[in-house]
C-alpha cells in the first residue's frame, strides 16, 4: 500500500507540474509517438490471476478506462497511418498520435478487446505468433510459468529443474520472477526442454493452458477484416537475443512468410518477443521486410530507429491507484517515461554505436 500511495503522490504531482511532457520530451526528443501493448484481455481477473503471469492480464472493464482516456488526449492510427504521420504525411500532424497493439494473439483478445475497439472506432495491431495460431498449443512462457506454480505448490521440482533455477539470480524465488529469469538467459530449446521436464513429473493444467489458448486463422482474418492490422511476433516466440543468427532469421522471415500465405495480405510490423533486441536481431528484422518494429522500452538502434519503436506495455496494475482504481495521472506517467527514471531498461541490448 506503502508503495502506490508513493507511486500515486509522485504521479500526481508530475501530472499537475506538467513534469511528465518535459521527461518525455527528454526521452524522446524527437517527433516519436505513443505506442501502448497489451496481452491478455478477461472478463474477471479473479478466475485468472492464479494460473497467469500477472503482467499479461487486464480486464475487459480496465481496457475501457484506457481506450476512452488514449481516444480523448491523442488521434488513435492503424499501422500504415503511423508510417505516414512517421514520413510527416498524416493528417493533421501537429496533433500528438497513438497506436493500441496485442502481443502474441490471445483468443480472449478477439472475445473482449475486439468488441470494445469496434463499438469505439478504435484501430489496432496484434503481433501474433505465426506457428501456433490455431493450434491447440499456449505459448512456451505461459507453460513455464504455469509449470513452475504447480512446482511449488506440490514442493516437488524434477532434479534437472532444481539445477537450472538454482543458477538464477538470487531475487529469482517464486514463479513470477523465475519464469522471467530463465525466459531472459536460456535459449528456446532448453527453456522447452525445462518445462517438458516439469510436465512430465508434475503433469500440465489443461484447464488452465486452454484459457490461454490463441487466436484461430478465422477469428484473425475477421479482426482483419474490421479494422484490425495483423504484425508478426515471431514464428515461434523466442527471446531472440538468446538465440543464434540462424534461428533469429528463421523466426523473424519465417513469419512474415507464414502470416502473408495464410491471410493473403502484406506484413509490414514486427513486435520483438519480450521486447527483447540487438544487433543481430534488429538486422534480420530489416532483412525480413519489416518497415515497422516495436520494443518494450525506450533503446533505440540509432542506425534503425524505427525498428526500435518504444512501446509501453501496460496490465491491470500498471494504470491504477493503492485502492486498484484507475488514475489517469498514473496512466499519462508510464506513458511519458516518469517511472522509467526509478527503474528503467536492465538490457544492454548490444547496440552499435
Amino acid at each position: 500500500m506503502l508503495r502506490g500511495l508513493v507511486k500515486a503522490s509522485v504521479a500526481g504531482a508530475a501530472r499537475a507540474l506538467g513534469a511528465d511532457r518535459a521527461i518525455r520530451a527528454l526521452h524522446d526528443p524527437g517527433r516519436w509517438p505513443v505506442v501502448v501493448g497489451y496481452h491478455r484481455v478477461v472478463d474477471d481477473l479473479r478466475r485468472h490471476r492464479a494460473d497467469t503471469i500477472p503482467a499479461m492480464l487486464i480486464s475487459r472493464a480496465m481496457l475501457e478506462r484506457h481506450l476512452d482516456w488514449l481516444g480523448r488526449r491523442y488521434r488513435v492510427v492503424t499501422a500504415a497511418e503511423l508510417e505516414s504521420w512517421l514520413d510527416g504525411d498524416g493528417a493533421d500532424a501537429t496533433r500528438p498520435v497513438a497506436m493500441i497493439t496485442f502481443d502474441d494473439g490471445y483468443h480472449d483478445v478477439y472475445e473482449h478487446a475486439f468488441p470494445l475497439l469496434k463499438r469505439k472506432g478504435l484501430p489496432a495491431t496484434v503481433f501474433v505468433v505465426s506457428d501456433l495460431v490455431g493450434t491447440a498449443r499456449a505459448p512456451l512462457h505461459d507453460r513455464l510459468y504455469v509449470a513452475l506454480a504447480r512446482a511449488r505448490a506440490a514442493r516437488r521440482t524434477p532434479p534437472a529443474v532444481t539445477t537450472a533455477l538454482a543458477s538464477l539470480p538470487p531475487d529469482a524465488t517464486n514463479p513470477v520472477t523465475a519464469t522471467h529469469a530463465l525466459l531472459a538467459r536460456r535459449p528456446q530449446a532448453e527453456v522447452r526442454r525445462l518445462v517438458e521436464t516439469l510436465e512430465s513429473e508434475i503433469g500440465a493444467d489443461d484447464t488452465a493452458l486452454d484459457a490461454m489458448r490463441l487466436l484461430t486463422w478465422e477469428t484473425l482474418a475477421e479482426m482483419q477484416r474490421n479494422g484490425i492490422t495483423v504484425g508478426a511476433h515471431t514464428r515461434t516466440h523466442p527471446v531472440l537475443t538468446n538465440e543464434t543468427p540462424a534461428v533469429v532469421a528463421m523466426e523473424t522471415a519465417g513469419a512474415r512468410r507464414d502470416l502473408e500465405t495464410r491471410l493473403g495480405v502484406p506484413v509490414h510490423h514486427f513486435a520483438y518477443p519480450a521486447g527483447c533486441f540487438d544487433t543481430t536481431a534488429v538486422d534480420a528484422v530489416a532483412a525480413a521486410g519489416y518497415r515497422l518494429a516495436y520494443t518494450a522500452c525506450r533503446h533505440r538502434d540509432p542506425r534503425r530507429p524505427r525498428l526500435t519503436l518504444s512501446r509501453t506495455l501496460l496490465w491491470e496494475r500498471s494504470s491504477a491507484d493503492p485502492w486498484q482504481r484507475f488514475s489517469p495521472s498514473i496512466l499519462a506517467c508510464q506513458l511519458n517515461g516518469v517511472f522509467d527514471l526509478l527503474g528503467g531498461c536492465s538490457q544492454t541490448h548490444g547496440l552499435a554505436a
